[in-house]
Order: C-alpha cells, then sequence, then structure tokens
C-alpha cells in the first residue's frame, strides 16, 4: 500500500507562508515516495471557523499547484465518531469533568504561583490546577445536569499508569534537535481537555482519530506540534489504535524569529497572491525551489 499524508489547517484565518512550507513539503513527501495527499479541515472550533477561511484555503492550495483527494474530511461532520471514542476513554475510567471557569483558573493558578512557580505545559500554558477530581459523582452529575460549563480531561495520572512507558519514532527533528527513538512524556501536559460542553472533542482527540479512520501512515507538520505528539501516542495506545510514522519540519519564521502568526499580513498567501507575488516566489521564500 503507498503511504498516505495529509495536510490539516484551520479555517480559523488565512493561510500563510509557514502552512504554504508544510502543505509543500507534504507533496514533495507523497511525490517521493508514490504516496497519496489528503486534505482535512479541522474546524471542530465554531466560534472562530468560517466558511470564508475554508473557502480561501482551497483557493490559496489551488494556487499554489496543489492537488489532493476527495472527499475533503470536514471535522464538524465526523463529532459523533469523536464521541464513540471519548466514550470508551469515560468506560475506561479515564475521563472526569472540571467546572471552573477560565477566569477561576487564572486565579487558581495565581494562588499556585504565590507559592513558587506552577508548572506550564511544552506550550507554556499553566496545567490545570483545579481539585475537580475529588468531587463526588452525585455532586458531578448535579452540576451537569444544572448546566454549569464543564470541561472533560483526562487523568493524566490515571492513563499512563494504565499503559507505562511510550515513545515513538521521529524522521525530522524536535525543537532542540530530539529525533530517532523519542520518549514521549504526556504528563508534561498535565489532565488535557478532552471535550467541552459544547463541543464533544479536542484537537488531540480528534487528530488521532482522524488519521486513522482517514488512513494517514505519515505524519509531517510543524514543530510547534512536536510535543503534542506525546499525547498522541498516549491516546493512540489507550483506544488501540495504530500509530503513524511522525516528521516533525522546522517551522518558517518572521524577521524577529517568531512563529508566523494567521494574524500577520506580511505572510499571509491571500495578501501575497494579491500583490501580484507568484507561486514560484513563494517557493523561493520558505527554500522550496
Amino acid at each position: 500500500m503507498p503511504p498516505v499524508f495529509r495536510f490539516a489547517p484551520s479555517p480559523n484565518g488565512y493561510l500563510h507562508l509557514g502552512h504554504a512550507y508544510s502543505a509543500l513539503l507534504n507533496v514533495q513527501c507523497a511525490q517521493q515516495s508514490g504516496g497519496r495527499l489528503l486534505l482535512r479541515i479541522e474546524d471542530i472550533d465554531p466560534t472562530r471557523c468560517r466558511p470564508e477561511f475554508e473557502q480561501a484555503i482551497y483557493e490559496d492550495l489551488a494556487w499554489l499547484g496543489i492537488t489532493w483527494e476527495q472527499p475533503v474530511r470536514r471535522q464538524s461532520e465526523h463529532l459523533a465518531e469523536y464521541r464513540a471514542a471519548l466514550e470508551r476513554l469515560q468506560g475506561m475510567g479515564l475521563v472526569y469533568p472540571s467546572f471552573e471557569s477560565r477566569a477561576e483558573i487564572a486565579r487558581l493558578v495565581a494562588q499556585r504561583d504565590a507559592d513558587g512557580a506552577w508548572p506550564r505545559d511544552p506550550d507554556g500554558a499553566p496545567l490545570y490546577p483545579g481539585t475537580a477530581t475529588s468531587l463526588s459523582e452525585a455532586r458531578r452529575a448535579g452540576l451537569m445536569a444544572g448546566g454549569v460549563p464543564y470541561a472533560l480531561r483526562l487523568d493524566m495520572a490515571a492513563a499512563i499508569a494504565r499503559v507505562g512507558r511510550l515513545a515513538w519514532d521521529e524522521h525530522g527533528a524536535g525543537p532542540s534537535g530530539e529525533s530517532g527513538r523519542v520518549e514521549a512524556r504526556p504528563e508534561a501536559w498535565g489532565d488535557v481537555v478532552l471535550a467541552r460542553k459544547e463541543t464533544p472533542t479536542s484537537y488531540h482527540l480528534s487528530v488521532v482519530l482522524d488519521d486513522v479512520l482517514q488512513g494517514v501512515t505519515e505524519v509531517v507538520r510543524g514543530q510547534d506540534l512536536f510535543h503534542a505528539t506525546s499525547v498522541h501516542r498516549l491516546l493512540q495506545v489507550l483506544l488501540g489504535l495504530p500509530a503513524p510514522a511522525y516528521r516533525h519540519h522546522q517551522l518558517i519564521r518572521d524577521a524577529q524569529g517568531h512563529k508566523l502568526s494567521k494574524s500577520t499580513q506580511a505572510t499571509g498567501l491571500r495578501a501575497l497572491r494579491a500583490e501580484g507575488v507568484s507561486p514560484a516566489e513563494i517557493r523561493h521564500r520558505i527554500g522550496m525551489v
């Protein structure tokens, strides 16, 4: 069977040069290996994802000369599949609801910081500081029945105890040059959110399911997602899913060395195209001549 690659943007803004690099690298890898290229639209966030951004993704990729297999998988059309996976984890006793608002969590973190620096995850966000695991089942059920907003979190300690040590084969490189057999450290993320009251999934859960359901065998993505692979490996093992091969690539950065943002107009493909920049010039700018 030929290898299967995927490019999976979120329609919460316009694509930029970093997306162009990742998409074109996936194209290159697929062509060199005789593989297939899929496109996935990661649109689980209804508050930020918009139809005009999704349409712009198709237009920008086509302008770059990229073609992909049909149909395109849109995550918003597969919420039942994510919900079923979440229910499996709940059946293992590995998921619990937390009810603190973002403001309450910020206050708790500030209190913890007063006693010493509260740990942060690899993205710099504070680990969950609450005590929701101590709530009784009756109390949890009452809060949920009462309509209180909640997040469903993975009990990280219990999950790790269930699977033991994990690793993955890295065919690219991490932010600090990690390659080869890499030890997974999902504990660095704390009790990650797997779903919320209004959305029955999260990035971590949906991407793991999507890759399997789409038959993806090669995940080529930016180094900013390198550490998230630890959580993905944990979920794969918990759910009995096969792991794809991973290749994390360098990021395209701005003149100050910062990771590109969808709000950065100077590097947005749509804006550059409007200025008359050609696809060939885009390839030159990102070092893919």
